[in-house]
């Protein structure tokens, strides 16, 4: 079981991982070995998780998750296999953790009166300055 956070884990039967060939520069690895994982969640056949808990991570990860309900996570950034694996299943514990984070409900906040108070009073001096710099301008008729 990998745990995600409390009182949420998944089973590890229920990830798959495919591998292929890592794409940019990296010499002859790159070009021979299979390096690259990608790891597949299928969040809607999921028996790890409750109904509610699929339906979070749905809306937080819609732009991660393909047509057909799979969450797809690739990792080409280490130069083994095993290490790009371990770098997938964490990705894939960050993404799902960060999916059932609650955010914090905002405490609308209110101007004190004397800080109100003195942010007029500057004003009220700033235009007394721009005022006394003004130019009378005279019209003869």
């Amino acid at each position: 079981m990998i745990d995600i956070c409390s009182g949420v884990s998944v089973s590890e039967h229920e990830l798959s991982f495919s591998f292929e060939r890592s794409p940019g520069p990296g010499g002859q690895n790159v070009n021979k070995v299979n390096t690259r994982v990608t790891l597949h969640f299928n969040v809607g056949g999921s028996m790890s998780l409750s109904t509610a808990q699929k339906a979070l991570v749905r809306k937080s990860l819609s732009s991660r998750i393909a047509q057909d309900g799979i969450l797809r996570i690739h990792s080409s950034k280490e130069r083994t296999q095993l290490a790009n694996r371990r770098a997938a299943v964490n990705r894939f514990i960050e993404l799902l953790s960060e999916a059932f984070k609650v955010p914090k409900t905002r405490k609308p906040t209110t101007i004190p009166p004397s800080a109100q108070r003195k942010r007029l009073d500057e004003k009220v001096k700033r235009s007394t300055v721009k005022r006394s710099r003004q130019t009378e301008l005279v019209y003869d008729d």
